[in-house]
């Protein structure tokens, strides 16, 4: 009886509009009788055909809505199916295969706006931003809230199996979440963001200056980054003479994200009567859990926006980094006191451990060689057991490193890998050269020991790096890690302790990182160059760690040879030999020698995989541009590798890096 009734309510609802249509056609038809009989008789024909066309399709649909409301009430009683029917909710019931909505209830057809139809529809035609494919993959609940006019709706939903394998209905309710969307826009619109400004040269800008001139320039900058922060009604307030705190508000800020940051270009417009131009750091925190949070996700931000060189904004945005600008090039701001007071500091660690391991980066190269050369001799002179990660063969530096390895002093210093995790503990000094990028060392697992760990790099800080190591010694206008590891020797060791052979693999380091003395060179350089020369170093063997087998040396021309110029002023060359990455960073260099190039970028196979060696002599910031290919570097020297990929698949990729480079700069 039951059955019966919900049957007759149904047919109520699906053939009221189709009796009155075809009660209609046939008043109509009656009518043409008047003045047509045959006419009147093919339109009753017609008409017949019809109803029977629509009487099939009903009962088939009705039949189908029966079946699944059976299944899905199977032995609950009336009062329940017209729970379904009466719902609160808006509900549709359609195929997810063809799009064809089944049935639906009064308050969806009112949700879409179309209360006349119910059959013979499909429901992206009614809501065309509704995707389907979430309930075929297994989910109750859409990604996202759908849009339907001016509303927002959270949609849950299931699918039954009604049939044959592939035949489903899927069941869907939809929830208005308009108000909760404007409330959550409201509230993440409104949250607070910290950022930290440090002007990075303020005392190259106010060195010899009068205090009146002075005034101007703090009054300049003061004024231009209140220009930028008062269309966004943000609180700006100078804590420091060259230290500025800002909060505004996330919807503010992401006008500053639009403009890509315009105060980095407009505060470089304030010079000292010297020619100085100024330029600032900034580090901003987003998604804290607290005000303390953001703080500290803001010191963070600008602590890696000066690891990175500078001149350029860092976002810590929860567990993220974001960067923007840092494309200026270098300058050089370092001082002695920052050397001294880490080697007093180094001193210290080592008076307090009887083992050191130290380890560089994956097929380390000569800098590597040099610095773990520095970091031996500092152990030896305090007294402290050393051992430095041997790297598999090949690698850039093996030959010099077997030389090295061939001093008594060495002996047993170079371990493979498994034999320096196994002596490593807590009360191990684990020191890490040339690199700051936990997957980047030779050995990641040792990081992971409970040594305390000292990071000794000049490399720009990328998104990932080291957490909280006990020391760092980090110096991005460093021309390379020999450089930063000799300043450290002259202050800890005395005259006559560093062997000459140490002294040379210290200079080779300096030599390959700055091209023979002619890039990433400060007054530091060579003044460490000089120390090392007076240590007893020989320019000419440090050169024959520079010599090529002729083999090699074809290679290095092939490359060249192969090259051609992209966006007028960068070489590209692509090569399919395997060559070592020496060889390939030796063809880059070459590249820069021909006139009117700025940048170049050699892409080569090696293990299964594709490598780039990318260099700069001018204002093109290589690392911005690998850092796009998830590689890094620094500004002059870059590089990034590509698993499963060949050089020929990696140069589109190239190719448009570069051409966002140059876009945004332009922007």
């Amino acid at each position: 009886m039951r059955q019966q009734t919900f049957q007759k309510a149904l047919s109520r609802m699906t053939e009221t509009g189709v009796r009155l249509f075809f009660a209609a056609c046939l008043l109509f038809a009656l009518l043409t009788a008047i003045y047509n009989i045959w006419l009147c008789l093919a339109e009753l024909v017609l008409i017949l055909l019809l109803y029977l066309f629509f009487q099939t399709g009903i009962s088939r649909r009705k039949k189908e809505v029966m079946a699944y409301l059976d299944h899905m009430t199977s032995g609950v009683d009336v009062a329940s199916r017209r729970t379904l029917i009466s719902s609160p909710l808006p509900i549709a019931i359609f195929r997810p295969d063809t799009d064809d909505i089944i049935w639906s209830n009064e308050r969806f057809l009112h949700l879409t706006g179309d209360p006349d139809h119910l059959f013979e529809t499909k429901l992206s035609a009614l809501v065309p931003s509704f995707q389907s494919q979430w309930l075929l993959d297994g989910d109750h609940l859409s990604p996202e809230p759908v849009p339907v006019g001016d509303q927002l709706y959270l949609v849950f939903g299931n699918l039954v199996c009604t049939g044959g394998q592939d035949e489903f209905l899927a069941t869907t309710y939809w929830v208005d979440v308009t108000e909760y969307a404007r409330v959550a826009e409201q509230f993440d619109a409104t949250r607070p963001v910290v950022g930290i400004l440090q002007v990075d040269n303020y005392e190259d800008l106010n060195r010899g200056l009068e205090e009146g001139e002075r005034s101007v320039i703090r009054t300049e900058i003061n004024n231009r980054l209140a220009a930028w922060v008062d269309p966004a009604h943000g609180m700006l307030c100078r804590y420091d003479r060259d230290h500025y705190i800002l909060l505004v508000e996330a919807g503010q800020f992401q006008d500053f994200y639009r403009r890509k940051f315009s105060i980095l270009d407009e505060i470089r417009q304030v010079q000292s009567p010297n020619g100085v131009a100024a330029t600032l750091s900034i580090g901003f925190g987003r998604n804290g859990a607290s005000p303390r949070e953001l703080h500290e996700f803001a010191s963070l931000a600008l602590d890696m926006a000066l690891s990175r060189g500078g001149d350029q904004v860092v976002i810590r945005d929860g567990g993220e980094f974001l960067f923007f600008g840092g494309r200026s090039k270098e300058t050089e701001r370092r001082t002695k006191v920052k050397s001294r007071v880490v080697a007093s500091a180094f001193s210290e660690l080592l008076a307090s451990t009887d083992q050191v391991i130290v380890m560089g980066h994956k097929y380390p190269d000569l800098d590597v060689l040099g610095a773990v050369a520095g970091v031996c001799a500092i152990a030896r002179k305090k007294g402290v057991s050393i051992q430095a990660v041997r790297a598999p063969s090949p690698y850039p530096a093996e030959e010099q490193t077997r030389q090295l390895a061939a001093l008594p002093e060495y002996q047993g210093i170079f371990v493979p890998p498994d034999e320096a995790l196994h002596l490593a503990g807590p009360n191990t000094i684990l020191v890490v050269v040339d690199t700051n990028r936990p997957e980047q060392t030779q050995v990641p697992e040792l990081l992971d020991s409970g040594a305390r760990i000292v990071v000794i790099d000049h490399h720009r800080r990328a998104a990932s790096y080291i957490e909280k190591p006990a020391l760092s010694f980090h110096d991005p206008y460093a021309s390379s890690a020999s450089e930063l590891v000799a300043e450290l020797v002259q202050y800890i060791l005395d005259t006559g302790d560093l062997k000459r052979q140490e002294a040379e693999a210290l200079l080779a380091g300096i030599v390959l990182d700055t091209k023979g003395f002619t890039m990433r060179t400060g007054s530091r350089t060579f003044e460490t160059a000089a120390f090392l020369r007076k240590s007893g170093a020989d320019t000419a063997q440090v050169n024959k760690f520079f010599q090529n087998d002729l083999r090699d040396t074809v290679t290095k021309f092939h490359i060249i040879q192969g090259a051609h110029t992209y966006r007028g002023s960068i070489a590209l060359a692509l090569t399919d030999r395997l060559v070592g990455r020496a060889i390939a960073g030796q063809a880059a260099d070459e590249l820069l020698n021909i006139a009117g190039i700025e940048a170049s970028f050699v892409l080569f196979p090696e293990a299964g995989q594709a490598y780039l060696s990318a260099r700069s002599n001018s204002d093109v910031n290589v690392q911005v541009i690998s850092e796009m290919l998830g590689g890094g570097g620094n500004a002059a020297t870059a590089g990034a590798q590509f698993p499963g990929k060949t050089p020929e698949e990696v140069l589109p990729l190239l190719k448009n890096a570069i051409d966002t480079y140059f876009d945004d700069e332009k922007s």
